[in-house]
């Protein structure tokens, strides 16, 4: 193995652990607290986790032994299902985030008519639309034998060997990064830049709310007044740092992927492997960030998991205790004898 090999093997095991935990993490959050599980965008949240869950211990594994080995991993059969798997849970986990989007979009720019917009039903239906669409595209491929280990990206995905079929592998690719990516990119645009939008209006009137305030507050301390004029520019720049991370991450972590397996379906551009391999590690990456981005840094998901490590401890600080009392004692019982 090459050291660009050996790094990228070892970013592969990282991001293995790290996502592992961390997707872990939410799936405890979501099973302690009802009050998450009464939440409509749970259900996305919890179809999102899954899917990145089945990705870690399923695609991610076998991308580093392709990567060891520089070989298939396993036999044709499982190569076959972990390259189905990973079409399907891409396309699933993209849509994940639009839906996410949307229920975001509709609760900000329609929060009186929200809950009768968005109930459990019809984030019901959204998730049976998004998993219809996300096992249509690796049901095709599938069928016509276009899933293998493909040596640019060290793991089992969609890989036609057939020349003649190369016309329709093209626009099969196509139109899947067309309904999956670019679909998911438009939908994320669309509707989080409405929320900036009605984001912005509102920290406009409280800003003027605020400078009203403070003018007629004649008498007010200098560091009050500063501290208030800090909050408005903080309240500000939330908005556009969260909005910027939920559009940021998803385009950076996949559309270099996505571009490569557009690239590559021109015979003209050479690609180098290393390149496919940390693409592919870039997808892999949105795993990892998922939990982060929609869960764990949220202050209702802060305080779950806070509860749980908490709750955790105490129950091992209480036994630990018991065990040294118990220990205590039969240590005087001896001395007695």
């Amino acid at each position: 193995m090459s050291i660009w090999e050996v790094i990228l093997a070892f970013v592969v095991v990282v991001l293995m652990l790290v996502a592992l935990l961390a997707n872990v993490l939410v799936l405890m959050c979501f099973l302690y607290s009802a009050d998450i599980r009464k939440q409509v965008p749970g259900l996305f949240i919890l179809n999102l986790t899954f899917c990145n869950l089945l990705m870690t211990v399923s695609n991610m594994p076998l991308t580093l032994a392709g990567i060891i080995y520089k070989s298939q991993p396993g036999g044709d059969q499982i190569c076959h299902v972990v390259g189905f798997l990973e079409t399907f849970l891409t396309t699933n986990s993209m849509l994940s985030m639009a839906a996410l989007s949307i229920d975001r979009w509709i609760a900000v720019v329609f929060p009186l008519s929200y809950h009768s917009k968005m109930r459990y039903r019809d984030a019901a239906l959204i998730l049976s639309y998004t998993w219809l669409h996300s096992v249509s595209f690796p049901i095709v491929a599938a069928s016509l034998s276009w899933v293998g280990f493909h040596h640019l990206y060290a793991s089992c995905t969609l890989y036609n060997k057939r020349p003649e079929d190369r016309t329709q592998f093209v626009i099969f690719t196509g139109v899947f990064h067309t309904l999956s990516f670019l679909l998911s990119l438009i939908v994320l645009c669309f509707t989080y830049l409405k929320v900036l939008k009605v984001a912005r209006f509102h920290c406009k009137r409280i800003d003027v709310i605020t400078m009203q305030t403070l003018v007629l507050l004649v008498d007010i301390h200098p560091s009050v007044r500063e501290r208030c004029l800090e909050e408005q520019k903080r309240r500000r720049q939330r908005a556009t740092r969260k909005i910027s991370t939920f559009i940021g991450t998803f385009v950076l972590c996949f559309a270099p992927y996505v571009i490569t397996r557009l690239v590559e379906l021109s015979s003209v551009v050479h690609i180098n492997s290393h390149w496919g391999i940390f693409s592919k590690c870039l997808a892999y990456s949105k795993v990892v960030s998922d939990p982060f981005v929609y869960s764990l840094l949220r202050h209702q998901y802060k305080k779950t998991w806070k509860d749980i490590i908490n709750k955790i401890l105490k129950r091992s600080s209480i036994n630990s205790s018991a065990l040294s009392s118990e220990s205590h004692n039969r240590n005087i019982l001896q001395l007695n004898e």
